[in-house]
């Protein structure tokens, strides 16, 4: 029996709270690849923004960084750009900081955005598994209460192996999607560290070149 096989009897053999157990995990594993392919996305794009601005950054060149940001779409040219954008009528480093992390928190929810899903689709796979191995072990001591005495032992255990199969299908979609939503968050989290510490970046670089213009003044 191949692989595959096994995988149908699996299915077949485990009672109707398989099949809403298996919606749960496709529409986990949709979520999943959607939101792996925009976080790859958005991290090579800010990577590349990096290499673009890296020496602008240490000399808090603002000049630069604003004709990169309009020649290139990346999270963090949008982050700089509002904190540039501030620094003209700001009085205060305070100012520009809180203007880069308001639209650090607006990207923030677009990273984020369905990644919660993930691990509540894990809890609700659990959930069904343990409930379908419940109903199947209330359904099959039902059935042996009126069975005949020399089908009891075979009945119980074959029906027992069912409820099973609901428990066993529910923590292996959950497993991997615990797994899945955990790489999603350390990704997201990745994202936000390096937009933020280009912010903070720019902030000290600016406060450096203030602070030597004032003392050659």
């Amino acid at each position: 029996m191949s692989f595959t096989d096994h995988i149908i009897a699996f299915l077949q053999n485990g009672g109707p709270f398989i099949y809403p157990i298996a919606l749960v995990l496709v529409v986990g594993l949709a979520i999943t690849i959607e939101r792996w392919l925009y976080l790859s996305s958005a991290h090579r794009t800010n990577q590349q923004a990096f290499a673009l601005i890296k020496n602008a950054l240490k000399t808090g060149d603002i000049n630069t960084i604003s004709q990169h940001a309009q020649n290139h779409k990346a999270p963090v040219f949008d982050v700089l750009r509002s904190g540039i954008a501030r620094i003209s009528s700001a009085s205060r480093r305070e100012d520009v900081e809180y203007a880069m992390e308001e639209t650090v928190m607006e990207y923030m929810l677009r990273l984020e955005k369905r990644t919660p899903f993930i691990a509540t689709l894990a809890n609700i796979a659990t959930l069904l598994g343990l409930l379908g191995t419940i109903m199947g072990l209330i359904a099959a001591f039902s059935a042996v209460a009126s069975a005949d005495p020399a089908e009891k032992a075979n009945l119980l255990s074959s029906s027992i192996s069912v409820a099973m199969n609901t428990t066993a299908f529910g923590l292996i979609t959950a497993i991997p999607l615990i797994l899945f939503h955990s790489s999603l968050q350390t990704k997201t989290a990745t994202i936000v560290d390096s937009i933020e510490m280009a912010g903070i970046k720019l902030l000290n670089s600016l406060s450096f070149k203030q602070q030597t213009d004032n003392n050659r003044g």
